[in-house]
């Protein structure tokens, strides 16, 4: 067996199909209308009341074809197999459908949704009930090559769409790997910057513990302060590091997590605002709207000076979804020409998802992060 054979074997399904939605149940609805229909129009169709039922039985397959990607193929590909057998049979004019092509949509399912080895099992059987139909309807040679073309024209558009899917998420996973590496190197900065304030202010308060006791309960209040906030930072980068987005076993947090982020109690005060047409969003979405959140949120804390709120707001128009988180601290001058490294790997995040990502101080003051990113994803 070559690599190649032993590669294709070997490939996982993708582990993203999105579930059963609207347009789902209206495809197969629409099908079993229009098969109905049309065994009712044609009153020369032999078999009409068992042709009526095997073509129906398609609905259910139509709606599970991203779970079960080979069953559903086989069951698509078995009914028009066995049209075919009954057709040779019993030398009837025609026993097909015109609706019967939508088992051309379970062969798309089958090599964009499949495992390797189902699309290895699936691919034979489907070209043999291919030629099975040909044969059944002599097919004329033009026919026989449209036909053909037309079934390989479906596979290699499900290739591509696969291969364009695992594109992204090997891009995907460069960029967080990048992030964590950056991560890694500021955690050690991070860590210094605060250690050396609480350092500095434990000194200064063992001096004036013994005649100023009241500014020693000051020092004493910052050194907490200071140590809250390095404690923050750390667990903040440290789940960075250690989420694995891809795990596909790990609960993913997304938009309806974001009431998580907000408090009062503390300083800078967090609110979020979620709008109700916002939730249920495709996955990579959904957790890449929480993400920009939640590093956007960090920055805010660590870079916005004097910051005593932030505001997180997401909302969806139509097809776009869109995330606003604003500060009113004072932006460093060097965020405002040169974007950081953790602004760049935010903005190539939404990027990869088809959308922009911007930030920048307002005009009033505060520095404001927007993003902008697809509310579907393509099939």
């Amino acid at each position: 067996m070559t690599p190649g054979w032993r590669s294709l074997l070997r490939e996982p399904r993708p582990t993203d199909p999105p579930p059963v939605g609207r347009w789902d149940w209206v495809l197969a609805a629409g099908f079993a209308a229009a098969a109905l229909a049309e065994v009712v129009a044609r009153s020369d169709l032999a078999w009409r009341p068992l042709v009526a039922v095997l073509v129906v039985a398609l609905a259910p397959a139509l709606l599970r074809r991203r779970s079960h990607p080979l069953l559903t193929c086989l069951v698509g590909f078995g009914v028009a197999g066995l049209l075919s057998v009954l057709q040779l049979v019993t030398r009837s004019a025609d026993v097909g459908l015109s609706s019967m092509f939508v088992i051309l949509i379970l062969l798309f399912a089958l090599v964009r949704w499949g495992s390797g080895r189902e699309i290895v099992l699936g691919l034979p059987f489907v070209g043999a009930v291919v030629a099975l139909g040909m044969v059944a309807t002599e097919a004329a040679r033009a026919e026989l090559i449209g036909g053909s073309l037309l079934v390989l024209l479906f596979i290699a558009l499900a290739a591509v769409f696969r291969y364009r899917a695992d594109l992204w998420a090997r891009r995907h996973r460069e960029i967080r790997n990048e992030e964590r590496l950056s991560l890694a190197r500021e955690l050690h900065d991070t860590v210094a910057h605060h250690v050396s304030a609480i350092a500095v202010q434990a000194q200064a308060g063992s001096v004036v513990i013994a005649t100023q006791p009241q500014q020693a309960a000051v020092i004493l209040a910052a050194i907490e302060s200071e140590a809250s906030r390095t404690l923050a930072d750390m667990r903040a980068m440290v789940q960075v590091l250690r989420a694995d987005e891809w795990d596909v076993y790990a609960p993913q947090q997304g938009v309806a997590d974001l009431a998580t982020l907000a408090r009062r109690d503390g300083v800078p005060t967090v609110e979020v605002s979620v709008a109700a047409s916002a939730l249920g969003l495709p996955r990579p979405v959904d957790t890449a709207i929480y993400r920009l959140a939640r590093e956007s949120l960090t920055n805010a804390t660590r870079h916005a000076q004097g910051a005593t709120r932030v505001q997180i707001d997401v909302d969806r128009v139509g097809d776009v979804v869109r995330l606003r988180v604003t500060d009113d601290g004072l932006a460093l001058p060097k965020q405002g020409t040169e974007p950081g490294y953790g602004l760049r790997g935010m903005a190539e995040r939404a990027e990869l998802l088809g959308g922009t990502l911007t930030a920048g101080p307002e005009p009033g003051g505060g520095w404001a992060v927007a993003a902008t990113l697809p509310a579907t994803m393509p099939t």
